[in-house]
This record gives structure tokens, C-alpha cells and sequence, in this order.
């Protein structure tokens, strides 16, 4: 697709999202419906305007298309109007009709914008000052917010949108009461609740639900015994909400400052308490599960009973050889018991013996248990069985079916990745000790150190306008104690402003929002902070200019700079170090190459591609560099006997000659070149496939492997 197909269009205004969309092959490609979109019968998108009839704006909504609305004027929703809906201004600036912006008279408009955000998307509305946000940025805070991770505790902005409630009740996480009435009952699993019309109802809550991003869905209750109900009130909080508000990260204390080089290139440092205090913590549940079929030889058996397998390994699996729900599981720890008939090829001629002495007795069965993957660990919180015989439905061949659901704790760790709702995102690059950490006036030490340099070239201001708004909100204000000014003296437009919408006082932890396009102003805020409460020693330690004089936690001193200090709302997404990070020593090799596979769920090696062997080379790590490509890689004899040396502490042999050199001269062989390997003195040099290996290791211990294995008992 063409850049025409991906760019934003002027139709799109009120029916699709111009932030949000997918950054890569399907930028433009992929949209987002807008906060006020509809589809009409047609499949076509509507966007609501406001009536305007003779200069006056009216209560009707018309839902327009978009070549509707190429035959009106429209004003935007924030054109100052007076009491009686008339616009003030003799001059209004409108969209035209060929989507061209331009000044006209009052009397000239058709309709008015419903509201500021109809342009955005409810995910982009949820940014708080995405007016001063770079579009690139606003885009990736936009999608990113799609990526957090639920919290033990939820936290709701301080600094919010006013889209919150309704984001969260309508996505559905949060419950909410169908008819008015009053509780009768709560538990941390039901509540029920008698309604006026004489009616009971009943609603179950999620509990520890595995979500399919092996997160947690819990819901948790949010009424009392005994609270009188409206119909649509809210119940119980769902994962991510709090007291009935999205609530996607934490609010965290930041400072803006560079540490020791720690933060360099958007690393972020972190203050120890958020480990402790599991103000990061997340809950995570991975489900694991295991069937047992009919194969040829016979059916698979789900058991306890397991060849080779000592008794301390079975010793959470119940009689039924499935593991018990509370157990703590590690990597390799068996979660069901199976076994699996052996064919009879592959029977020795010992155990064909004791076969004929013992009778079926001994008859030969695989452990194929399932065992917990490489690197997982937790607690087991949930197991269902599925049996044929007791009427569940399964699919064909399959008799009986186990889900093991394992659920662990994650604290925040190095690595982890953090971001803010404006793009600004980043890895823990050190968790410093609660003392170590910049600490202000008062001895506050902050959550968060983020590096400035992450600012001025990415152009996500709102960043920093959330930052000294959500210190408003956490200290609270008071217009009253903003200097002693006279009270004949005319008020400032910024504090009229305020006084206007009723919040020239507010008292300490008081969330706000700043509605996208129509938010707080610049002059507010610098206003504001010169009017928060003062601490208890009567300081204010954040001056107007919104810094603040921090002191290093590590020797005392104050730092030679004061520093822009406030609260800002800080998401843990997705990308976990404990999902990615990955080892291995032996594991699965190609088949053609003989080479390890790639990635970890394939639990291969690392890639050493041209560029590293030229990196080597150019250090002349001649010896390291033969190692990498034969013997860690795919000389396959050789690293047999490099594994065998190692264990048995002798000393590595010399490399051999790598499987994929003997592919390329086959593969040219098969071109009809005749490619052959010469030794220093001219002599061709046979290569052996790998399988020929085995035969000449049969052939010197003697084995003669020309002769057919005796296929059944009798035979024998």
C-alpha cells in the first residue's frame, strides 16, 4: 500500500483515530475507532454534531457521514460561547466544506463539534496534554497503553483525562449493578443483592483467572453489606481499575536528572521500595497441558507409576499422578505423570529376554510426563481433568486431558520495561537502595530517575506538564495563600479561570483531569505552584518554576541544580526480562546443518553470524573463533567429545571438520562438480556422514549390524 492509502484524510476527523495505529508494516493501515464514532446501517462511519441556527448552538445531535458533512460549515467544540449558547467572538474559526480552516461569521455555521476529543480514539483521550505530545510519541503512548500489565495494586492517575470511569466500566472489568436496590451479601467471590422491585440477584466474581496473556483477572468487591444501589453502579473493580477508574500503572514520585551515567539512552533507576512495597508487582499464570491419546501400540496413561523416576519427584502428584493445587513447581518438576507404550523395535535383546522369561509383566512403557518448561517456576493454583469416559467432549484419539495452571509472583527487576503515557518509555537499567536515591528537602526519597536527554528531541512535553500537575494533585492548593495579595487588587486571568470552574482549592491526593485539547493551561500550572499547601516545617518544596533542590542520598550534599521533581503515572508493559531471558549449554540441532536452532522457544543458542566472525577475526581470536564454528556449533562427532572431556575433566580435543562444509561439498557434488578435500600431501580425504560414524564405532566394538533384529518374542 502507498503512502495516499496510509495518510491521514481530512474524512477522518470524528470517525477514525489520526494517533492511534500500529507502528510498523501497517502504520495508516490499521485504525481506531474515534471516542464518538458509530457505524451506521450502511457500514458507514457517523460522528455527532451540535445544531447551530442563527448563530445560536441548540440541544439537537445530527449524526453525520462523512460526505454529509462536506455540505456544512462546523465550529469547534472549544469557540467560546455565552449563556445563552450564542457564539461571543463576531469571527468563528470553522472546518469549510472541502475540509479547508478559515475564519467566518457567526451566522454562517451549521453545526459545532460535540466535544474536543471527537477527533481521538478512547486510548489517545486517556493521554492527559497530548496537545503538547509530538504525534510520533503520542502514537506509541497510545499503543503501549494496550500492553500494561495488571498490578497487585491498582493506582489511579492522579493526573487523569476524565475518561477513565468510562473506560473502565464500559470495556466491562468492572462490575456493575443491573437494578437499583441494596447489597445483602458480600464475599470475596459473590455478591448478591436484593432489588427494590422485591427481586434477588446474584453476581459471581473472577478470581485468579488466567487471562490469555497469562496475566491476572481478578475482580475484587468494591460495596458493603448494607449500601443502597443504583442501577449501573459499580460492584466490584476488575483487573487494572481502581475504585471504578481505569488504572493502568502507578503513580510514582520522578525526577528528571541524569545518575552516575545509569540512565543513559532512556535507562531508567529505581528506588528499592518499589520491590519491596510491591508497588510493581504482577501476577502472572501460565497454563500448561498435557493428553493423553490411543496411539498404535496402545493408549497413553496418565499415572503416577513412572519407570526411573525416584520417589521425591512424585512426591506432590496425587494417586491419580496428577500434582496437588498449592505445590511450589520448578523447572524439571513432573506436574502430570504419563507413560507411553514402547514399540517393539525398540526392545534390546536383554529386555526381549526378560520379556519371554516374565511374560507382559514388564511390558515397556516411555515416561512422557510433563514436566515444567526451562526457566518457569510458581505455585500451582489450579488443575482440571477432562475424561472421555465421564461424557467430556474431547477431540479425536484423545481419552483424558489435564490443565495444570501455574501461577508466580513477579516483582519489578532489572530489565523489565517501563513507559508513561506519552511514549517516553524505557529498561530498568538499577534498582539503587532507598538511600542511595536523590532525596528532597524534607528527606523524601524519589521513586524514579529518568534521564532529561529523553525530552527535547522527542518532543513529548506533556511529560512534563504531567509531571508538576500530578505534584499539584498530590500536595493539593489553595488560590488564598498564592502571595498576600490585596483584595482590591484585580485577579489574575488564570486564577478567574479556576475560580470559574470552581477549583481554587483542592485538598491534598485529589486526582484531576485535563480533558484532551481543553486541559490545563501552562499559566495554571506555573500559577498553581505557587499557591500548593507547604509541608509541615512550613516549606514548599517545589518552587514556581517547578523544581525542586534534591540532595544525593549516597554522601548528603545537595546537587548543584535544582531539578524538576513531581508525580507522574508510570505503566509496567509487557516485555518482561524473566520471558526473554534465556541459556543454554546442549539443546535440539538442525537437521540439515547440524547447527543449534535459533530463539528460546525453540531453546537454542545464540547466533554467531558474519559480522561477529569478522569481529573476531579483526581481534585475531583465532583458537575462540575455530571453537565457535566447529565444536559449539556443528562438528558433530567433536562435540560429543568435547561434552564427554568436559565432564570427565580431561582436556578439550582439537575440532574437527564442521557438518555444514560437508553439506556444501555434497550440495556442489549434486551440481556435477567434483569437489574434493585434499591433506597437505595431495591425498583426498574421505568425509563421513555422521551416521557412518555409528557404523564404524559398531564395527570396532565388534557389533554386526547387517543382521536383522528379531522382530517378536518367538523370534527370540
Amino acid at each position: 500500500a502507498g503512502f495516499e492509502v496510509r495518510d491521514v484524510h481530512p474524512t477522518h476527523y470524528g470517525r477514525m483515530c489520526p494517533i492511534e495505529t500500529p507502528e510498523g508494516p501497517n502504520i495508516g493501515l490499521i485504525g481506531s475507532l474515534a471516542s464518538y464514532g458509530r457505524i451506521n446501517p450502511f457500514g458507514f462511519v457517523e460522528t455527532p454534531y451540535r445544531k447551530v441556527e442563527k448563530g445560536k448552538i441548540t440541544d439537537q445531535v445530527d449524526y453525520l457521514t462523512a460526505d454529509d458533512e462536506d455540505r456544512y460549515v462546523i465550529a469547534q467544540a472549544n469557540a467560546t460561547i455565552d449563556d445563552q449558547g450564542k457564539f461571543v467572538d463576531e469571527r468563528v474559526l470553522v472546518r469549510q466544506r472541502d475540509g479547508e480552516v478559515s475564519e467566518v461569521l457567526a451566522d454562517e455555521v451549521d453545526y459545532v463539534d460535540v466535544s474536543p476529543r471527537q477527533m481521538v480514539s478512547v486510548a489517545t483521550a486517556l493521554i492527559p496534554f497530548l496537545e503538547h505530545d509530538d504525534a510520533n510519541r503520542a502514537l506509541m503512548g497510545a499503543n503501549m497503553q494496550r500492553q500494561a500489565v495488571p498490578l497487585i495494586k491498582s493506582d489511579s492517575p492522579l493526573v487523569g483525562t476524565g475518561m477513565e470511569y468510562r473506560a473502565a466500566v464500559d470495556a466491562g472489568d468492572v462490575l456493575v449493578a443491573e437494578k437499583a436496590g441494596v447489597v445483602k451479601e458480600v464475599s470475596a467471590e459473590v455478591i448478591e443483592t436484593m432489588n427494590d422491585d422485591g427481586t434477588y440477584t446474584t453476581y459471581r466474581l473472577n478470581k485468579f483467572r488466567r487471562s490469555n496473556q497469562g496475566t491476572c483477572i481478578n475482580q475484587r468487591p468494591l460495596v458493603a453489606e448494607g449500601d443502597k444501589l443504583e442501577a449501573g453502579s459499580p460492584l466490584a473493580d476488575g483487573p487494572c481499575t481502581d475504585n471504578a477508574e481505569i488504572a493502568l500503572g502507578t503513580n510514582l514520585l520522578v525526577a528528571f536528572m541524569p545518575w552516575e551515567g545509569h540512565n543513559y539512552e532512556d535507562a531508567i533507576i529505581l528506588s528499592q521500595r518499589l520491590v519491596q512495597e510491591d508497588v510493581l508487582t504482577s501476577i502472572h499464570i501460565e497454563e500448561h497441558e498435557v493428553d493423553a491419546r490411543d496411539t498404535k501400540l496402545g493408549p497413553e496413561e496418565i499415572t503416577r507409576d513412572i519407570p526411573n523416576v525416584s520417589e521425591e519427584m512424585l512426591a506432590d502428584l496425587d494417586e491419580r499422578g496428577i500434582i496437588r493445587i498449592g505445590a511450589e513447581v520448578t523447572t524439571g518438576d513432573i506436574l502430570v505423570g504419563k507413560v507411553t507404550p514402547k514399540g517393539e523395535t525398540e526392545l534390546t535383546p536383554e529386555e526381549r529376554l526378560l520379556r519371554a522369561i516374565f511374560g507382559e509383566k514388564a511390558r515397556e512403557v516411555r515416561d512422557t510426563s510433563m514436566k515444567v518448561p526451562h526457566g518457569e517456576s510458581g505455585t500451582v493454583i489450579g488443575v482440571r481433568v477432562f475424561d472421555r469416559e465421564e461424557g467430556d467432549e474431547l477431540p479425536p484419539g484423545v481419552n483424558q486431558l489435564v490443565r495444570v495452571y501455574v501461577a508466580q509472583k513477579r516483582k519489578i527487576s532489572v530489565g523489565d520495561k517501563l513507559a508513561g503515557r506519552h511514549g517516553n518509555k524505557g529498561v530498568i537499567a538499577k534498582i539503587l537502595p532507598i538511600e542511595d536515591m536523590p532525596f528532597m528537602e524534607d528527606g523524601t526519597p524519589v521513586d524514579v530517575v529518568l534521564n532529561p536527554l529523553g525530552v527535547p528531541r522527542r518532543m513529548n512535553i506533556g511529560q512534563i506538564l504531567e509531571l508538576h500537575l500530578g505534584w499539584l494533585a498530590k500536595q493539593g492548593w489553595d488560590l488564598d495563600i498564592a502571595g498576600d495579595k490585596s483584595k482590591a487588587q484585580k485577579l489574575a486571568e488564570w486564577q478567574q479561570r479556576l475560580i470559574d470552574i470552581g477549583v481554587e482549592q483542592a485538598d491534598p491526593d485529589t486526582k484531576v483531569a485535563t480533558p484532551v485539547f481543553d486541559g490545563a493551561r501552562e499559566d495554571e500550572i506555573v500559577g498553581l505552584l505557587g499557591a500548593t499547601y507547604p509541608n509541615r516545617d512550613g516549606v514548599r518544596m517545589v518552587k514556581e518554576d517547578g523544581k525542586a533542590a534534591l540532595f544525593d542520598g549516597r554522601s548528603g550534599e545537595p546537587f548543584p541544580d535544582p531539578v524538576s521533581v513531581g508525580y507522574m503515572y508510570i505503566l509496567k508493559l509487557h516485555h518482561l526480562v524473566d520471558d526473554k531471558i534465556h541459556a543454554r549449554s546442549t539443546g535440539p540441532y538442525s537437521m540439515i546443518t547440524q547447527q543449534p536452532l535459533g530463539g528460546k522457544a525453540q531453546f537454542g543458542g545464540q547466533r554467531f553470524g558474519e559480522m561477529e566472525v569478522w569481529a573476531m577475526e579483526a581481534y585475531g581470536a583465532a583458537y575462540a573463533l575455530q571453537e565457535l564454528l566447529t565444536i559449539k556449533s556443528d562438528d558433530v562427532p567433536g562435540r560429543v567429545k568435547v561434552y564427554e572431556a568436559i565432564v570427565k575433566g580431561e582436556n578439550i580435543p582439537d575440532s574437527g571438520i564442521p557438518e555444514s562444509f560437508k553439506v556444501l561439498v555434497k550440495e556442489m557434488q549434486s551440481l556435477c562438480l567434483n569437489v574434493e578435500v585434499l591433506s597437505q600431501d595431495g591425498t583426498s580425504i574421505e568425509l563421513r556422514d555422521a551416521e557412518e560414524d555409528v557404523f564404524r564405532a559398531a564395527e570396532e566394538l565388534g557389533i554386526d549390524l547387517s543382521r536383522r533384529e528379531p522382530s517378536s518374542v518367538e523370534e527370540v
